[in-house]
Parts: structure tokens; sequence; C-alpha cells
């Protein structure tokens, strides 16, 4: 479980109660309990069915305690540790009394903090799970399971706990890569996502509420799920239970192939309702092999926004069928629009491959590497063309200046930056610059606070992640950040670590 979701306020608990509807990853979400009635139908004689077609052959039910005995051993429970700062400033606004409360935030377990008053506040803890996929003890799980984790620990089903380093996170398909120093270890087999059917079975295993390594089972609902936020992953719909804590575990189809990582569920409550999300296991092996072999995650990119194509827009186009991604918009000097793309333009293909919805597009782009030309083929005024151009590459990923949040504390700047969008850039009056995100260390010490914008080191501007790193790594004993916070502008001197 993601640690800062055990510090969610109250109010936010009771909104979401009472009226959230939505995607939230399967350890994100509170602990709720309901109760229903349980009604006995009557018995009815069953009525034949008259079918034209051959009967389909009958399935009797799987039994997973095979699967389970052989591959169970492979799956881990993780726990992680995030500390936090000493105390807590609530802002100066006036606290309201109970009564002028709206009625369904009265009589509520917590209390308001006075204006200014010291919050103590302990080390934040949270579980998840995870699978080893080598015997030398390289393990996957969610980003979302480790972020911003100071202690990650991995136990195994033989009781044996291991500290556990982060390779590497990729927050855009939510895998994260974990090492434990241990061999001939038990992990599992891949299998291929591509060839799971929907309505077959499969088994989750993972420590849900903490209870570890529970089995549930359910059936493949649906493939190629597209859900807000994450359009470049296409999820794999199970109705097998996932809960909070099974963030991270394995989806095994019945040959104990794992074809999915769950990820994330749809609630009203809170609790499992039948819709739960994993990532494909194909895309979360790309991210393990970039990370171990690269250090980093590279995710192609167009520089469009596109659309479904619906019957009304299909007719509209000439087009035989809705089918194929709608673009609405072409980023200038994008690799869309150096392909020639133009809003209007309906793509079908990508290299070869049919475009059935338009979320099939952005996690076919995401997977290819920066820099490969790819050929799309486009229908533009009643007729199909082919246009190519290079794929760039998705900027909007944090890069840390040492690694790990414990690197990040020894590194000789100590800060995790990413570059300005253009949206900030808007805002901000800025051309260039790069955004703190995370401080320890050195900068934490000199007085740099996330949220500052870095515009200059030594006096020469900063255009990229690059550039800090060849400046830093240049400078001698100290160094000056000219840093921009809020609407003013001021220099910090660093003595390096």
């Amino acid at each position: 479980m993601q640690a800062n979701t055990f510090r969610r306020s109250a109010v936010a608990l009771a909104i979401a109660a009472a009226f959230a509807v939505g995607v939230g990853v399967a350890d994100r979400v509170g602990l709720h309990t309901a109760s229903a009635a349980n009604a006995v139908a009557p018995a009815v004689a069953p009525t034949p069915v008259v079918s034209t077609g051959a009967a389909l052959p009958a399935a009797a039910l799987p039994d997973f305690s095979g699967l389970v005995e052989r591959y169970g051993a492979a799956v881990v429970n993780i726990s992680v540790v995030q500390g936090t700062k000493t105390s807590a400033h609530v802002p100066r606004t006036q606290m309201p009394d109970e009564e002028d409360l709206p009625p369904f935030l009265r009589n509520l377990p917590f209390q308001f903090q006075s204006p200014d008053q010291p919050q103590e506040r302990g080390p934040t803890r949270g579980v998840g799970s995870g699978f080893i996929v080598s015997p030398d003890g390289i393990i996957l799980t969610n980003a979302h399971v480790v972020d911003g984790a100071d202690e990650v620990s991995v136990k195994l089903t033989d009781k044996r706990e291991f500290t556990a380093k982060v390779l590497g996170s990729d927050k855009t398909t939510d895998i994260a890569v974990l090492k434990i120093a241990a061999n001939d270890l038990p992990y599992v087999k891949i299998g291929d996502p591509k060839a799971t059917r929907v309505g077959e079975w499969v088994v989750a295993i993972g420590q849900p509420f903490g209870f570890e390594n529970t089995v549930t089972a359910g059936i493949v609902s649906a493939k190629s799920r597209s859900l807000p936020g994450d359009s470049y992953v296409p999820f794999i719909q199970t109705d097998a239970a996932v809960n909070p804590g099974n963030s991270g575990g394995p989806l095994f189809n019945l040959k104990g192939e794992v074809i999915g990582v769950n990820s994330q569920i749809f609630s009203r409550s809170g609790g499992f309702q039948g819709l739960a999300f994993a990532v494909p296991i194909d895309v979360a092996m790309q991210v393990k092999d970039e990370i171990q072999h690269d250090g980093k995650v590279s995710h192609g990119r167009l520089g469009i926004a596109i659309q479904e194509v619906n019957q009304a827009l299909a007719q509209n186009f000439g087009l035989k069928s809705p089918s194929g991604a709608l673009v609405a918009s072409v980023e200038k000097g994008s690799p869309g629009d150096k392909a020639g793309l133009r809003p209007g333009d309906v793509i079908l293909k990508l290299d070869g491959k049919e475009i059935s919805r338009s979320s099939d597009l952005p996690p076919m782009v995401s997977s290819l590497k920066a820099g490969s030309k790819v050929t799309l083929e486009v229908w533009r005024d009643g007729s199909s063309t082919e246009l190519s151009t290079n794929v760039g590459e998705l900027k909007d990923t944090t890069v840390a200046m040492g690694g790990d949040k414990e690197s990040l504390g020894k590194a000789k700047l100590g800060i995790a930056v990413r570059p300005l969008t253009a949206d900030e850039k808007h805002g901000t009056d800025l051309s260039d610059g790069l955004v703190v995100q995370d401080v320890a260390g050195a900068a934490e010490r000199a007085g740099v606070r996330p949220g500052d914008v870095i515009v200059a080191v030594n006096n020469t501007p900063v255009k990229s992640v690059e550039q800090l790193r060849s400046l830093v790594d240049k400078a001698g004993k100290t160094v000056a950040l000219l840093v921009q916070r809020d609407e003013a502008r001021i220099f910090i001197p660093i003595t390096l670590g």
C-alpha cells in the first residue's frame, strides 16, 4: 500500500464514501463493510433451451490447488516505511464549529487542528504484493507500492525477510523492479497476455488488507481496457477479488503462467466490487528489461491528441465502420507534425497493426523506442494514405540526481527534478527550467524546496536534466542555484555532498 494513503483526512474519506465513483489503485482504497439480506428464490423447473447450433462442451470447475502449490512460493509480501516530517503546520484558516458543517460531516472520528499548531507524526507504513521473476532475486511490483518509500522489505512464504533495493520504477506503466540479495529462489513462469481469451479463469495471489498469500479466482472480463489517466496501458479486466494490499501481485492463468500485474480497482464503496485491472505482463517485462539494461524507461510519443470515432463521425468521414483514432490536434514541432498529420485525420494502422479503437494507439506508441521509425496508415479526404515519422520520447518522467531516496540524500546535490510542462512555462513566463520534485541531503540543508524551479546553475541557464547533471559534476565544492520560488528569484549556495 502506498504510504500516503494512511494519512488521508477523514473529511476526504467521508466525501469519498458519500459521493466518489472512480478508478483507484488496488491498495489506495478504504475498508468498508456492508450487509445484505439473503433471499431464497422459489424452485422453478428448468425450461429446455432449443439451439440450432452445436452444443458447447460442458466445463468442469477448475481446481487451483496445484497451481498455488507450484507457483505460490514465488509470490512475496512487500512492506514499506516512509518517514515524515516531525511537524506540520495547518494554514491560518478559521476552524468551523461542528454545527456549521454539512450533516454528513458531523460526528466523525477526527478533530480539527488548531491554526499553526504542530502535529507530531511518525513513520507511515504500508503493504503490497510482488512476485519473483528470476532466481537471483528480481521482483516485480507496482510503482505506487514503493513510491516515496525509505525502506522496502520483502517477506517470502518460508518466512525469510530481506531488505529490497529499488532498481527503478516507471509511473507511466505503474511498474517497479526490486532486487533482494538471495539466490536459487522460486520464480514464476511468464505467459502471453495476447493469447489470453475473455472468459478464461484467472487466479490472483497477494496480501489483501495484510492477509498474506491470499488466493482469489475469477475470469478475464475484458482486454485492452483504457482507464482515465492510464491511457498508455492496455489493462486486463478481471473479476478476481482484488483489494488493498493486492497491488503488485501476479495474475495467473490456468497454466500457472503470469499474464498480468494486479494494479487497480473500480469501486463505489472503496472495497472490491467485481472490477479489477492488471498491467499485462509483457508491458511489465519490457519495463524490467529496460531498467536492468539502461537504468531507465523510455516511452514513445507522437505529440497528438486523439478521440474515438463513433458511427456519426465514420459516416461523415466516409469510413465503412467506426474504427481508428481520430486526430483532434497536433502539437507544433512534434513527431506527428513532422509526419504531416492534421486534425481530422483518422489513423487506421501503425506499422501494419490495425487500430480498432482510439484507446489502442497510445499503448502501441508508448511501447516504441524513441527515435524508431513508424509508418501510419491514415484516412484523409475519403481515401487512405501512408505517412512516416520518427517516434519522439515521452518526457513527463522524474529524473533523480542520485537514484532512490537513500542515495538521493548521499548524492552531491540531492534533488529529483523534471522539465517544466508547457502549461507551467506559460503560467510562470519561463522558457526553460527544472521543477524540484523531491529534495534531500545537501540541497535540503541549503533550503531548496519541492516546487522550486531551478533556472540557472553558476549563472548558466539550465534547459535539461542532462545539462544540470553536467554542470554539477564540473563544479567544485560549492554550487549556486538560481531558483524561482513563487514570484521571486533567489540564489541558493549549496555545499556539495
